[in-house]
Parts: C-alpha cells; sequence; structure tokens
C-alpha cells in the first residue's frame, strides 16, 4: 500500500508547485493530429500508486491507470506507449511534451491548473473515516474524543491532520495498511482515517461489516492531466471519457482494481 503522502491533494502543494512553474514551453507538446499521424499515444503512469500503477510479474507497468489509457489508444486507434513517472516529474513531463497525457491521482486543483490543463474527472478518490457497522459515526468530526482510538499507518499525512483537527482522539499506529486494517477488523481500534478507496483489498480479506462514514473530510477528482493550451486533445479526451463511464466501463475497470466500487461516482450527464 503506498504511501499517503503520495495521494492527497493537499500534501505537498507547494513543492509540486515550484517544480511545476518552471516547466518547459509546452510549444513541443504534440496535438491530436500529432499523435494520430504518429500511431501512438504516450501515458505517464506512475507505478508506485498501487492500484492505479504497479509493476506486475513481467516487471511491466499495470494497473487501473494503464488499463484505462489503454481504452482511449484503442479509440484513437493508435498504440499505448506507458511512460514510467514520478510525483514531482508527471506535470514538467506533460507540459514539456515528453508524454501526451498523465495519470496517477491527477487531483484537479487551481494551482496545477496553472500549468497543466485537465480534462473531466476520471475517478474520485474519498479522504474519509472507515470504520465497522456497529459504530455510529456519521460525521469524521465526531471522532475529536478521547473515547476514539483510530488506528493509523505510522508516518503517513493523517497522523499530522489528526494531530492538528482531532487532538482529543487516541491514535495507535502500525506499520502498514494491512496491519491496520486487520487491527479494526479485530476491535482494536475504532476508525481509520485515510483515502478509503486504496484500502478495498484489504477490507475483502476480513470478515467484518464495513462502514465509510457518511460525511468524508473531502471528495478529490481526479482528471487526465494535458499540456497548455492541447485545445484539440483535451476535447477528445472529455468525450472519450464521457462514453467510458456511460458505458460502465470506468466502473469496471475500478472493480477489477480495487476490488470494491467506487465511493463517490463521478455523476455523467449530458453536460458532463
Amino acid at each position: 500500500m503506498f504511501n499517503f503522502l503520495k495521494r492527497l491533494a493537499f500534501v505537498g502543494a507547494g513543492a509540486i508547485m515550484a517544480a511545476t512553474l518552471m516547466a518547459p514551453d509546452t510549444s513541443s507538446a504534440r496535438s491530436l493530429d500529432e499523435i494520430l499521424s504518429s500511431g501512438t499515444l504516450k501515458v505517464g503512469v506512475n507505478p508506485t500508486l498501487p492500484p492505479l500503477g504497479i509493476y506486475n510479474e513481467q516487471n511491466e507497468i499495470a494497473g487501473f491507470d494503464v488499463d484505462f489509457s489503454q481504452q482511449l489508444a484503442d479509440m484513437l486507434g493508435v498504440k499505448l506507449e506507458v511512460v514510467q513517472v514520478g510525483s514531482p516529474d508527471r506535470i514538467p513531463f506533460v507540459a514539456s511534451g515528453k508524454i501526451d497525457i498523465v495519470m496517477g491521482a491527477m487531483t484537479r486543483n487551481p494551482e496545477r491548473a496553472k500549468v497543466i490543463d485537465f480534462t473531466l474527472p476520471v475517478h474520485t478518490e474519498v479522504f474519509g473515516v472507515l470504520t465497522t457497522e456497529e459504530k455510529g459515526y456519521t460525521d469524521w468530526k465526531e471522532l475529536n474524543s478521547a473515547d476514539v482510538t483510530l488506528v493509523q499507518v505510522r508516518g503517513s499525512t493523517p497522523v499530522k491532520f489528526i494531530e492538528e483537527n482531532l487532538p482529543e482522539a487516541n491514535v495507535l499506529l502500525l506499520d502498514n495498511y494491512p496491519d491496520v486494517v486487520r487491527a479494526l477488523a479485530q476491535g482494536r481500534g475504532d476508525a481509520l482515517l485515510d483515502v478509503i478507496d486504496f484500502v478495498g483489498e484489504h477490507m475483502n480479506k476480513h470478515d467484518v461489516k464495513w462502514k465509510i462514514v457518511e460525511t468524508p473530510v473531502d471528495i478529490y477528482y481526479c482528471a487526465i492531466g494535458v499540456a497548455k493550451n492541447s485545445t484539440g486533445l483535451k476535447d477528445w479526451l472529455n468525450v472519450a471519457i464521457f462514453e467510458l463511464h456511460r458505458d460502465g466501463v470506468v466502473d469496471d475497470l475500478w472493480m477489477k482494481w480495487f476490488e470494491r466500487e467506487m465511493i463517490r461516482d463521478v455523476e455523467v450527464s449530458p453536460w458532463f
């Protein structure tokens, strides 16, 4: 399970902005026509964000982002070229044209939108509370009590968030997400505060009636990043994303890789 630090939009925003403000000129970014002529779509995927991106047994990059990108390539009638990116270089890579599009938990926010453009959302991520059905919590703020024990991954960003926003709660620190989910299933704590979508595979290993608290801390909308002024490419991607949502392809791929339904669906409408 990857570190929460690599996922949340509000984490490291200053560092990301500092890196992206010096991104090269977007004049080298390829247009939709150039992508079609080349016969290849170059997609940036971070393999350290499972199950969005992960190395498979053949040491190839796989995951939700790869499968989704393959759908786009098939719709374009071109081959897919997966390019490894990391959190620091993914925005400069797409801004400079080293890749055509970038995925990998690309949460839309105003700072990033100064440097690159975003499509419609591909998926959401819920920063919220995982607990069990017998708990009566309805809002994350109810956890600010000495009667509550939160089970968290040691060194992860939610720990600091809890210190600042839920100072009355007790915190049990464990080394990884499988141990944290197991502890909750065993009743050793009351709740986990994190991006809940990414612990589905661990939840499924325990015969427990899980509950996701109705009121989350936040909901992040993750889209595809493209170079500034890539209007033709972005417009095509928006149409493709709409069709993949409407046809249920996004939901099917999410279930395949996350082993649970998306907690908050992206609402699809004719004006989406």
